[in-house]
């Protein structure tokens, strides 16, 4: 696994004037309105009067993500210095610092720099400043190209990083530095196992590259196999898997903090389809490739597990990640049949392919059984959700409202952007069954909803947000601050209500 909690990349927080920085490119954010760059007076000089020079022809303008790459002629450690837009000063949004450092980070890479610094200019808050630009930078150590022979064209990732925050307090820095970094890991851990093919990581390999990771201080990892699903009566999770010749998995992982209050119990649950090929309802083939990201909810609950233990959260969490490959076998399930839930309710199968659903029905059952008080399920579930919300917005659903509104402030403060769809009584009505319980598809009107109704359906009278994040997890075209590939969505939001217990900070 790339760009993950064992990468040797050293990270440093520093308080020290960006002229002693003693790197081979410092990147400088330069805002798009009146930036008189008065707090590095002497930046200008350092390079020569290119500084100016670029600002007063308009070859810069401090635009969002535009680059200028200059020599160091005297005075400054720093063998270059790059400025980079960082759009208006107004807009220096926790999110918008990430992306402008993930932007540094990327420009880097592919230029094979050693050793990078990165300048936290006068006016921002210098913790979260600080925080975003060590997270953003992570950002980029992250490779889609692990298949490749050649990896030259990915270029190199630096191997030494240094956030410099002048004047401000060191300890303050060190500590978001450090944050950032753990923040940054999680997500590239995440993609890294999104990015996997699908006959590379099967559920039993999944669950074995959770577990290795996963093993951290604090946290306990429990791995059930076949035997142990039919136990537990998991009929739904089974009736997905039961297509093809990889066994399930679920993965449960606990964190439990000493001192931790009796109340929130955080329940994450995580979809982990390794590879869904829509089962005997099976889809077209275009596009089908990207099926083997089906599990990067479950992939997100993992690594969000892992960092919340790295960085001490005070609360204590539960995460349940069933995995399975949907799979057109002679044994596979059919739409017209019935399945039990581990629940004991029923469910006709309409369409097979609405599988995701239906692990999820057994794990977030599983996850109140072992005591979450607070359910929040994360998974790439309908197309509707991504006809609806197309890649800008994840979607979620839930109650009760306070319970969403909570998890949507997570969002926010973390940089993923959650918007809210109906769960209206109508929409149950649209599950109806004439021979069991009810059927796992409502059909084509208002399916994103549908499809959030039918795992309500398994919640026992607690608050629980449903993130459909199908037109999230994957990044069709390249970005200044992101490649093609998976983005790693809901990691920092999972991280945020795992730190906070669903308080606001």
């Amino acid at each position: 696994m790339t760009a993950s909690f064992d990468s040797t990349a050293q990270f440093e927080g520093r308080v020290a004037r960006p002229a002693e920085a003693e790197v081979d490119m410092l990147f400088v954010p330069v805002f798009q309105d009146e930036d008189r760059l008065e707090d590095l007076a002497d930046l200008d000089d350092a390079t020569g009067g290119w500084v100016s020079r670029v600002r007063a022809s308009g070859e810069f303008r401090g635009r969002l993500f535009e680059l200028f790459l200059t020599r160091v002629t005297r005075g400054w450690k720093a063998e270059r210095v790059a400025l980079v837009g960082a759009g208006r000063r107004g807009e220096a949004t926790p999110e918008r610092v990430r992306k402008i450092a993930a932007a540094c980070g990327y420009t880097a890479r592919l230029r094979a720099v050693p050793s990078v610094g990165w300048v936290v200019r006068a006016g921002l808050d210098a913790g979260m400043a600080a925080q975003a630009a060590a997270d953003g930078l992570s950002d980029a150590e992250f490779n889609t190209g692990t298949f490749k022979e050649d990896t030259s064209a990915d270029g190199v990732y630096p191997q030494r990083l240094v956030i410099l925050a002048p004047g401000a307090d060191a300890q303050l820095v060190t500590a978001a530095v450090a944050r950032g970094r753990i923040i940054g890991a999680a997500s590239n851990a995440a993609r890294a196992l999104a990015n996997e093919p699908g006959n590379c990581l099967t559920p039993s390999k999944f669950a074995a590259r959770v577990a290795a990771f996963a093993t951290s201080p604090g946290l306990v990892v429990d791995v059930l196999d076949e035997p142990r699903i039919r136990e537990l009566k998991m009929g739904l999770l089974l009736g997905v898997a039961c297509g093809s010749a990889e066994p399930p998995r679920v993965v449960v992982i606990r964190y439990e903090p000493a001192g931790a209050p009796a109340t929130p119990v955080l329940g994450l649950i995580g979809k982990g389809v390794t590879f869904d090929s829509g089962g005997i309802s099976i889809k077209p083939a275009d596009g089908m490739e990207q099926m083997k990201s089906d599990m990067s909810g479950g992939a997100a609950v993992a690594a969000a597990m892992r960092a919340i233990a790295l960085l001490g959260g005070p609360h204590r969490v539960i995460a349940v990640i069933p995995m399975a490959e949907n799979m057109p076998g002679g044994r596979a399930t059919r739409p017209g049949d019935v399945l039990t839930a581990a629940s004991g309710k029923t469910v006709e199968i309409i369409n097979t392919d609405a599988e995701g659903r239906l692990i999820l029905g057994d794990a977030v059952w599983y996850a109140q059984q072992l005591g979450a008080t607070h359910l929040v399920d994360v998974a790439t579930l309908t197309g509707a959700c991504m006809i609806a919300l197309g890649k800008a917005a994840s979607g979620v659903f839930g109650v009760p409202d306070t319970w969403v509104d909570t998890v949507r402030s997570a969002g926010a403060r973390a940089g993923d952007r959650l918007w809210p769809l109906p769960l209206f009584d109508e929409y149950r009505e649209q599950l109806k069954s004439e021979i069991a319980d009810f059927v796992n598809s409502g059909g084509r009107p208002a399916g994103a909803s549908t499809a959030a109704w039918f795992i309500r359906e398994f919640v026992d009278n607690r608050p629980w947000v449903h993130m459909d994040i199908a037109g999230t997890a994957w990044n069709d075209e390249r970005k200044a601050y992101q490649p093609k590939g998976p983005t790693g969505v809901a990691v920092r939001t999972l991280i945020e209500l795992g730190m906070t217990g669903g308080r606001t900070r």
